[in-house]
């Protein structure tokens, strides 16, 4: 598989001087400026690293750096992700701004985002409710809609794939991770993929479906924003899996003595075995504890927090790069400009 640009010209800052030949210093001499503290974060055959834009100075990017080693077998999978990534474009969607190769890497610009992972705030928070939760699921549904309505299935919703776009109190959540994206017209899935847990019941009985997957784990993320822990759970997979092919959830008490009986009903709607009787996402949209005021204000963080934290060891979080790092680059590109700013206005 190659990528190529439609501008040759490369976008990016030269940089003159290559003091090694490791894969940064390879990014640093084709098309950026890296950053200092600039690993954000690695994989067995990736890098994510922190660039800043030439045409727009100040802007910072991520470079997901593939080695193409990694891609044998996988480049139609890789090819699919770009494709899907290419059409779209929402304010809840991490953007995918450009695609480099060359003999040995492939290179994703990256929208970058700032905020951490979605549970990191929720226990940092030292108040939230179940209308933080619903807000949280709103912004989620329209980013889903717009992809099904572009013919888009995601496959892989859930908590680790939420990111919030910048460390603000009132930051937007980013959908992440398209690796398992699937367009509709590229024909019937039938594939079992997803993380167990927030499968739908008709990607595990093997039959064919289609976008209400989507809209069932966003019912189970609804669950766990709720109470902390996941509607289903097993040591054995095959236990697991026999839940949540039969829907086999509860709404334990004491953790949901507090939660609306909207809320309920909402996950209800959602996590509905079958999926021609399933919410879409403009149904959900349109639900009272969405779009009205059936969302409570009473503070339910103690609880959440606390199932969060047992329930989702930080040690199974994946991370996707290193927010303080790049928080504290920005501050000195902000701390840069005013001084280049001063210096203007003495000499003037």
């Amino acid at each position: 598989m190659t990528l190529f640009l439609k501008n040759k010209q490369f976008p990016w800052q030269y940089h003159k001087q290559m003091r090694d030949r490791s894969l940064l210093m390879q990014i640093h001499a084709i098309f950026c400026d890296v950053m200092n503290e600039r690993t954000l974060g690695t994989g067995a055959f990736s890098e994510v690293v922190l660039a800043e834009d030439k045409s727009e100075r100040g802007k910072l990017v991520a470079i997901k750096c593939i080695d193409r080693c990694g891609l044998l077998g996988k480049e139609e999978s890789l090819e699919n992700e770009i494709q899907v990534l290419r059409r779209l474009s929402h304010p809840n969607i991490v953007q995918l701004l450009d695609v480099f190769d060359d003999k040995a890497h492939v290179y994703l610009v990256m929208e970058l985002v700032t905020g951490g992972e979605l549970f990191d705030r929720i226990v940092q928070k030292g108040s939230y409710t179940e209308k933080d939760a619903s807000n949280l699921i709103k912004q989620v549904l329209e980013g889903v809609d717009y992809m099904h309505d572009r013919g888009v299935v995601h496959r892989d919703l859930k908590p680790e794939n939420l990111l919030y776009y910048s460390p603000d109190p009132d930051s937007k959540i980013m959908i992440s991770d398209f690796g398992l994206s699937k367009t509709e017209e590229s024909g019937t899935m039938a594939t079992a993929c997803g993380t167990p847990g927030y499968v739908a019941p008709e990607v595990l009985a093997q039959q064919p479906y289609g976008k209400e997957v989507d809209c069932w784990s966003i019912g189970v993320i609804s669950y766990i924003l709720l109470c902390g822990y996941p509607p289903f759970y097993d040591e054995s997979d095959a236990a697991l899996f026999q839940q949540i092919l039969r829907a086999e959830y509860e709404f334990d008490s004491p953790y949901w003595d507090d939660i609306s009986e909207s809320a309920k009903d909402f996950i209800r709607h959602l996590m509905c075995k079958n999926p021609k009787q399933r919410f879409t996402c403009k149904q959900s949209l349109a639900y009272p504890w969405i779009s009205g005021n059936t969302a409570l204000e009473k503070n339910i963080h103690a609880s959440v927090s606390e199932q969060i934290r047992k329930n989702f060891a930080k040690t199974k979080w994946k991370q996707a790069y290193n927010a303080t790092a790049v928080i504290r680059q920005m501050k000195k590109l902000a701390m840069n400009k005013d001084d280049q700013s001063q210096h203007t206005e003495t000499k003037s």
